[in-house]
């Protein structure tokens, strides 16, 4: 790892992103390989809840991809931690990336061939979902070995950053194909291009440097497993430590209550008659949370960090409310927008918090925690606001959903205030 000369920053730079981690060539290597790679998956998710509703003609249906996705989460998230925890990082990187390219080419090849089945692209969702928990923890585990310490809060917001403005574009980029060719059409551009992007993906993880898992001092020599056991014990490891058990049941009520995206084709199609509209909706939260990291140098200073996450996550539940009871598409872009930037902060600062405090040989399992919260919840989120809409409508949907979220939330770490008082480390305080 390359150190980075501390300077106290001043005027305008006290907000601007931190971009020292790019300073370091294999994590320069890693971030560029991840945002072309992040930018091609943004087509494929719009192109898969479009084709479902397009094939079906209902939320529901859109909110099932959610399902599709949850199941596999939780089942080898858990087990891709423990994997990341006794295998070599780069392999494991490849053999998930792998997987995740070939389902993606499977997309492609039944768009082209007019297949026209609901629970194919179930299956096909659930598969990418496998390779995603397996892939995931493993690129968040190796961010410690990447940078130095200091700037890990940095990268971690920098990633979250990228992978927003990857949000921004990716799904706008979708919306002008939708809007320019028939479905038919645009579904196997959408695919192709996903498929095309993620070889770049693919050649960063090669140029990584063998990872192989650090020595557990508790383990006498003995080689670490990727079992149930390995699994258990990073759970009760977590159970230690409950300012984490808490920043991850408060992301994962926003999430399951409030996250809106598979009410996105309806709401598109009922309000504002289609077309490039589906697009601003899937990239109204990633362009608020953009704008937030673009000027995210205020978050690596936070010293109560509990606190400024529970007012994140409130915020991004009312605005999300806020947001179903709008008509207009630029109302709606500017309250998703302001939901999105709420996001940021608590993202960052959740995975922060996790890094900081787990051990390397414990952040594959927590990461693998982390992925089944992180990527489960807006899956489950898919399926409540998908059946919420059936039978209620998108605006029940929405704004029930956001209200609900936001007073959980408080509610939540009112009567666990461990949170609450969580300061960051070197703040003379540690929870």
């Amino acid at each position: 790892m390359t150190g980075v000369k501390e300077a106290r920053p001043r005027g305008a730079r006290r907000w601007a992103i931190d971009l020292r981690p790019l300073g370091v060539p294999a994590y320069r290597r890693v971030w560029l390989g991840n945002a072309v790679a992040m930018f091609g998956f943004q087509f494929t998710a719009v192109a898969v809840p479009v084709e479902m509703f397009d094939l079906t003609g209902g939320s529901f249906w859109v909110g099932l991809l959610g399902i599709a996705g949850f199941v596999p989460l939780l089942v080898f998230g858990l087990w891709g931690g423990a994997v990341a925890d006794a295998r070599d990082r780069r392999r494991v990187l490849l053999g998930g990336g792998a997987l995740l390219w070939a389902s993606t080419l499977a997309l492609l090849l039944q768009s082209l061939l007019r297949v026209g089945s609901p629970v194919l692209l179930l299956v096909l969702v659930a598969v990418q979902s496998i390779a995603f928990a397996i892939t995931s923890p493993t690129r968040s585990a190796i961010l410690p070995r990447l940078v130095p310490a200091d700037l890990v809060p940095a990268a971690s917001t920098l990633n979250f950053t990228t992978f927003t403005a990857t949000s921004v574009f990716g799904p706008l980029a979708a919306g002008l194909i939708f809007a320019t060719w028939r479905t038919d059409v645009g579904l196997p551009i959408a695919y192709g291009v996903d498929g095309l992007l993620f070889t770049v993906s693919l050649w960063a993880t090669l140029r990584l440097p063998a990872m192989p898992p650090e020595p557990d001092p508790d383990s006498a020599g003995t080689p670490r497993k990727a079992g149930l056991a390995s699994i258990v014990d990073g759970l009760r490891y977590l159970a230690t430590t409950p300012v984490l058990l808490l920043s991850f049941a408060i992301d994962l009520i926003a999430m399951i209550l409030a996250m809106p995206r598979a009410l996105f084709p309806e709401l598109a199609h009922e309000r504002f008659g289609g077309g490039a509209a589906v697009g601003w909706l899937y990239s109204a939260i990633a362009i608020g949370a953009m704008l937030g990291g673009l000027t995210s140098g205020w978050i690596g200073r936070v010293r109560r960090q509990g606190v400024v996450l529970v007012v994140a996550v409130v915020g991004w539940g009312v605005a999300i409310a806020a947001a179903g009871m709008a008509r207009q598409l630029w109302l709606v872009v500017a309250l998703l927008g302001l939901a999105g930037a709420a996001d940021l902060v608590s993202a960052t600062l959740r995975q922060s918090m996790l890094l900081i405090y787990a051990p390397d040989r414990m952040r594959g399992r927590l990461q693998g925690v982390n992925t089944v919260v992180v990527a489960g919840g807006p899956r489950l989120g898919d399926l409540r606001a998908g059946a919420m809409a059936a039978a209620s409508g998108t605006t029940v949907a929405m704004v029930g959903g956001g209200l609900a979220s936001a007073v959980l939330a408080v509610l939540l770490v009112t009567v666990f205030p461990a949170l609450l008082r969580y300061r960051a480390a070197g703040a003379g305080e540690r929870t």
